[in-house]
């Protein structure tokens, strides 16, 4: 305790001597915000502030389903309640009316998360948190990196992985309850948008997914949120930019999906990182857009690492952690005056979160010791010469032993000796209508999307007049039969490889998946049968064109129905291809692992079809069994081929004629049957069955649990 003392004097020393009055800026320059009606005064956040003894007394009103809070003198270290820190701007004339949302009472009690290590769960992010949430009010969980922000964040949620293990109680309304769907929203860190969309189709299609009822009921609630978010100047724009339109910046990227959970009217709306790559001003417009949608009723809980002091002085409460550990929970203004009674007052130039961070952050030590020999021309690089642990030993001791925790204890027992309302589940739209909605977004995007379809459409044509360039004038002589295989091979095997170009799109599919399905917007089986509706118009645009150029510039065979087989046999080969990419996309996540993974696919497809060398005489072990039969293009290969000799003959000299089958044995092996050509397209649509199956495996569990894996991979993170 002595060496505590003796560096916390040592920090007070540091700290005062750089807001002394020989070198402070007049105080009149630095305001913090206050109470609506209240005057503006500067403060001095070196000294505290004047607290006056109220605290918030929670009842639930009796046929009601809101929590109103009356004021009653408990503890002198709390502030007033700061729920209306920032007035809002007046409405203009004719305006709507925000709606009024009945928020709820979170509490949580002795909290602590683990994280599942080789052997056992061992990895302790979270340490025995305690704090509460009110309806209309903003509360903050801050801290450095690496703290468990997050984590505390899900655990509350309820949104943690199965290997993570939580310990403790959360209360919503007062009683022991999960949060049922509806009910509260979550923004993730990173949200994956549709750029092709404007911000209000965005919102219309997720309303259409997540909301029952009819399609022009959502309407007004796309509107709700566009007009809670401040995203009135923005509705028509495209999200993510276009060709020939700017996308939206990074700020109002961020409040589209915060929109996105709004068409829910949630109760409870839990945001990881809401500052989140933004610069100072879409920072603080963000922050006052969050005040005013909280002025509304909802309760909001979100996770910040850092803050100027404008955005500090929005925030309510205040939950300060590191390593895991809280050092403090209560009002925004108590936490300056905990920070100046454990010895660590905040100079007046200095903003409160970087200072509260400057205090708890273990990598300052690791600064510190880098720059200790540096000079500058006002003395030593940093002054402060304390040791972080020690820091946060005496903050952490100095808490346990407030008022502030007494009056947190108070404060949660109020809240949890009484049961509220219970928060009940919203009703979602339909598998068939939630199909519906996915397919007409889909073919709606790769419509807008040049890169999707249209690329590829031009990629082909191109491709295609190459080859059948090449392969023209070869008449119909049995001399011509063994080029008009290799025609065949090459157009089937480079098509089928040029379609990796797609890769990226799909990826983004998979993403967009993903982060739908993690706040049950979507599913498996709807994404699936979505994905697949939506690509069926384009895959046979593509090959409906293909075929054409190729089969007129090649010379095939003459009849109609003999070219509707070839469309229809190109059509499937596309098809399954299309389930293969889409498989191993789903499996890697990744661009270049996809791409790698599918060139290295195709090319030992196209060595195992038969051309190279005709599959009997393929080397049996591993080429001929199973790769051979694995590979696609065989059968997409053999089917055409039959499609064009079986029932032909060529003359030999003057007498004798030999069959197409014989005519191609030596250069590919065929069927004699007749209805061996529609056999090969059974096979070619059970494949594409089969690789949908795979893939519905892959999104129901691989896709699910990696997104699950990268959430424990940050809690790990915050560990280390």
């Amino acid at each position: 305790m002595e060496e505590i003392q003796s560096q916390s004097d040592n920090y007070r020393s540091s700290s005062s001597s750089a807001s002394s009055p020989a070198s402070r800026v007049p105080s009149s320059n630095f305001f913090y915000l206050r109470k609506p009606g209240s005057l503006r005064q500067p403060i001095s956040f070196e000294d505290s502030p004047e607290w006056e003894d109220t605290d918030a007394d929670v009842r639930v009103e009796e046929g009601g389903d809101s929590i109103n809070a009356a004021t009653a003198p408990v503890s002198p270290s709390l502030s007033k309640l700061n729920s209306g820190s920032l007035p809002s701007p007046p409405m203009p004339e004719g305006a709507a009316v925000t709606r009024k949302t009945a928020g709820a009472s979170v509490v949580w009690k002795d909290l602590a998360v683990t994280i599942k290590g080789k052997r056992k769960y061992s990895d302790k992010v979270v340490k025995s948190s305690n704090g509460y949430a009110l309806p209309g009010t903003m509360t903050v969980i801050m801290g450095p990196a690496k703290s468990g922000k997050s984590t505390l964040l899900r655990a509350i949620a309820g949104r943690l992985h199965p290997s993570a293990k939580m310990y403790g109680e959360v209360f919503i309304n007062g009683a022991k309850t999960r949060l049922l769907y509806g009910s509260y929203g979550f923004v993730d860190r990173e949200t994956t948008l549709i750029g092709s969309l404007t911000v209000r189709e965005y919102l219309y299609y997720s309303a259409l997914l997540q909301l029952p009822g009819f399609f022009c009921q959502k309407k007004s609630v796309v509107e709700e949120a566009i007009q809670a978010m401040s995203l009135g100047d923005y509705a028509n724009k495209l999200i993510g930019g276009h060709c020939y339109m700017k996308g939206l910046a990074r700020g109002e990227r961020r409040r589209v999906s915060i929109a996105r959970e709004l068409v829910m009217r949630p109760r409870i709306l839990f945001i990881d990182e809401p500052l989140y790559h933004l610069d100072s001003v879409s920072a603080l417009l963000m922050m006052v857009t969050l005040k005013k949608l909280a002025s509304t009723g909802c309760t909001l809980i979100f996770t910040i690492y850092q803050s100027s002091t404008e955005v500090f002085g929005l925030f309510d409460r205040i939950c300060l952690l590191s390593n895991g550990n809280t050092l403090f929970f209560g009002e925004t203004l108590a936490c300056l005056q905990h920070f100046s009674n454990a010895g660590f007052p905040c100079p007046i130039m200095q903003s409160p979160s970087d200072h509260f961070l400057r205090a708890i952050n273990t990598d300052f030590d690791r600064i510190i010791a880098m720059c200790k020999n540096w000079q500058d021309d006002n003395g030593d690089f940093s002054s402060v010469n304390m040791d972080t642990a020690v820091a946060i030993r005496t903050l952490e001791a100095t808490y346990k032993s407030s008022a502030d925790a007494a009056a947190v204890e108070t404060m949660m027992l109020r809240l949890t000796e009484k049961e509220g309302p219970l928060l009940k589940s919203k009703g979602k739209a339909s598998n068939a209508t939630r199909i519906a909605v996915l397919t007409w977004r889909s073919l709606l995007i790769m419509s807008r999307e040049w890169k999707y379809y249209w690329l590829r459409l031009i990629l082909y044509m191109i491709l295609t007049l190459c080859i059948g360039t090449v392969f023209s004038g070869l008449g119909h002589s049995l001399s011509s039969v063994v080029k008009r295989v290799a025609a065949i091979f090459v157009f089937v095997s480079f098509t089928s490889l040029l379609s990796i170009a797609g890769v990226p799109a799909l990826l983004k599919e998979v993403k967009i998946y993903a982060s739908e399905e993690s706040n049950q917007h979507s599913g498996a089986l709807v994404f699936l049968f979505g994905q697949l509706l939506s690509s069926i118009p384009f895959l046979f645009l593509i090959s409906i064109s293909s075929s054409l150029v190729f089969y007129f510039l090649i010379g095939l065979r003459d009849g109609f129905s003999l070219l509707m087989y070839f469309v229809l046999n190109f059509f499937m080969c596309l098809f399954v291809n299309e389930g293969l990419l889409l498989a191993v996309t789903s499996f890697w996540q990744n661009i270049f692992w996809s791409i790698l993974t599918l060139v290295t696919i195709h090319v030992v497809m196209m060595l195992s079809a038969g051309y190279l060398r005709i599959r009997n005489e393929l080397p049996r072990p591993m080429w001929k069994y199973p790769l051979s039969y694995i590979a696609f293009h065989t059968y997409s290969i053999q089917g055409l081929l039959e499609n064009e000799y079986l029932g032909t003959n060529f003359a030999v000299g003057q007498v004798r004629t030999i069959s197409g089958l014989q005519a191609l044995h030596s250069a590919y092996d065929i069927s004699q049957s007749s209805n061996s050509k529609w056999e090969n397209l059974l096979v070619l649509f059970l494949m594409a069955i089969g690789y949908r199956i795979l893939v519905f495996v892959l999104l129901h569990f691989h896709v699910r649990k990696n997104v699950s894996l990268h959430r424990i991979w940050q809690c790990r993170k915050s560990t280390t």
